[in-house]
């Protein structure tokens, strides 16, 4: 548990001991770690929907409680794997331009567009009611670690022998992570019928949300397999935020 605090929030959980062992806890604790954060992004949602801030504001500030809570390490993996995908080099040279600190152009792109379509996502949902945007915060949280823990089960090789990707790729059992991601979806299907009417296609909408987030998330898996060779940390920033986007993006279509 700490180490999943420690690594994935801003949270004053101390020092964490770090080890393959560990980080596969850590992997597997890493959406109660979300939910944590989705819980404090959706109150501040909540409040400046109540306040009638209008609900552009809202979702914006809940984006930005997220980022600031998680050190917006996963918004730079993602624009890292954009600059990887772009670079049009082979492996080892697009591994080499994701770990440049400056930021190129495809990755100014896809952190453009991904808090785009999660802002307008949250807007959408906040115009239909504080109380279901309040949930989509939270399971966008949710979802988008629980990412983290299917990114890192055994079968998903890391694409260097270093390195953050090196240290947690691997470290979850297949079983686990299925089992992750059911009680995720059981989760996201109780919260979305709660906040939505009627509970029962509220229900569906949920467990639909985590699975198409997570085959959104296998995709892109597949993908960085082919491009890199395997997962880095970059990677694992990416799945989190794509994980995020679908996670809102069929929330909304599923409300509508």
């Amino acid at each position: 548990m700490r180490v999943a605090f420690a690594t994935l929030t801003v949270l004053p959980v101390g020092r964490a001991r770090w080890d393959r062992a560990t980080a596969r806890g850590g992997l597997v604790c890493a959406p109660l770690a979300g939910l944590v954060l989705g819980l404090v992004a959706g109150a501040c949602l909540w409040i400046f929907v109540t306040l009638d801030t209008g609900p552009l504001l809202a979702a914006v500030l809940a984006l930005a409680t997220l980022a600031v809570l998680s050190r917006g390490l996963h918004l730079d993996g993602l624009a890292d794997v954009a600059d990887g995908f772009g670079s049009a080099r082979p492996a080892a040279g697009a591994l080499e331009v994701m770990k440049r600190s400056d930021i190129g152009p495809f990755g100014v792109l896809a952190l453009v567009l991904n808090l785009l379509i999660q802002a307008a996502a949250l807007t959408e949902l906040a115009a239909r009611g504080r109380g279901l945007a309040a949930v989509g915060v939270v399971l966008a949280a949710l979802v988008s670690r629980a990412a983290l823990t299917w990114s890192c089960r055994r079968g998903v090789p890391a694409a260097r022998s270093e390195g953050l990707g090196a240290a947690v790729a691997e470290t979850v059992p297949v079983g686990t992570a299925v089992a992750v991601a059911a009680a995720v979806a059981a989760f996201a299907a109780g919260a979305v019928a709660y906040a939505d009417e009627p509970a029962g296609a509220g229900a569906v909408v949920g467990v639909c949300s985590v699975v198409l987030a997570l085959s959104g998330v296998e995709l892109l898996l597949r993908r960085c397999h082919h491009r890199f060779g395997g997962v880095t940390g970059d990677v694992l920033g990416a799945a989190a935020e794509t994980a995020a986007a679908v996670t809102l993006l069929v929330l909304v279509v599923g409300t509508g």
